[in-house]
């Protein structure tokens, strides 16, 4: 959290946890914070970057560097990662989100809380995850969800990844709240495909907030909008 009290030294250096609004992306957050200050400091360029991208459909913590402790930025992505996610069963979506539209429903009337977690079990611990193909994944100098958006066929190459934890939060056909601890490079959203695929049912996810980076949680974090509005204050300071 922001201590309006301390002294500030944005040029060398400030690691400042954002909670990411919903519809933003990264590069929305990134880029604001970045043009605030350089505003308000007077300067013309000042280094901003962060720790680990999010969907627009996301929220939750991110992790922003400035100055000199950019060069943190690769340690930080390196932590584990804590999500809590929810899936709907019963229906795909090509995005494994809400970002489109659903293109296949199924029975989902077998399964049960039971089955449910012997079902995500079998995704816990190092596995090969294949990337959704709506996702910034670069291919040949583009992005994946460049072709995606064209209607391009694209098969995408899975990647190692580790799965410490998948629990279950809450559990009302057909939706599902679970907790995931995981590997910098998972995909919620692959997960929620695979653990519907494994149902013989589908799933896609509704819903994703990044609640931990590593000892960084987002109760730690503040919005956009306190930073911008005290924003005098911090750099005076």
């Amino acid at each position: 959290m922001i201590d309006l009290k301390k002294d500030y030294d944005f040029l060398g250096g400030e690691v400042l946890l954002f909670d990411k609004n919903l519809d933003w992306t990264s590069f929305d957050l990134v880029q604001r914070v970045r043009n605030s200050l350089c505003r308000k400091m007077e300067i013309k360029k000042l280094k901003v970057g962060h720790a680990g991208t999010l969907d627009p459909l996301a929220t939750g913590l991110m992790i922003l560097c400035t100055g000199k402790a950019t060069k943190q930025i690769e340690s930080f992505q390196n932590e584990e990662k804590e999500y809590i996610a929810t899936l709907k069963l019963g229906a795909t979506t090509p995005s494994f989100d809400m970002e489109t539209e659903e293109d296949s429903v199924f029975d989902y009337s077998h399964v049960t809380l039971e089955i449910f977690v012997e079902a995500a079990k079998k995704f816990v611990g190092e596995i090969d995850q294949v990337p959704p193909i709506f996702s910034a994944v670069k291919v040949k100098g583009k992005r994946a969800f460049e072709y995606a958006r064209n209607g391009e066929e694209l098969k995408l190459k899975s990647r190692k990844i580790e799965i410490k934890e998948i629990f279950v939060e809450s559990f009302s056909l057909p939706i599902i709240k679970i907790k995931v601890v995981c590997s910098k490079g998972t995909y919620i959203r692959s997960l929620a495909r695979d653990i519907g695929k494994e149902l013989n049912c589908g799933a896609y996810l509704t819903d994703l907030r990044r609640t931990r980076i590593g000892k960084f949680d987002v109760e730690d974090a503040f919005n956009i909008n306190f930073f911008l509005d005290n924003l005098g204050t911090i750099v005076t300071n």
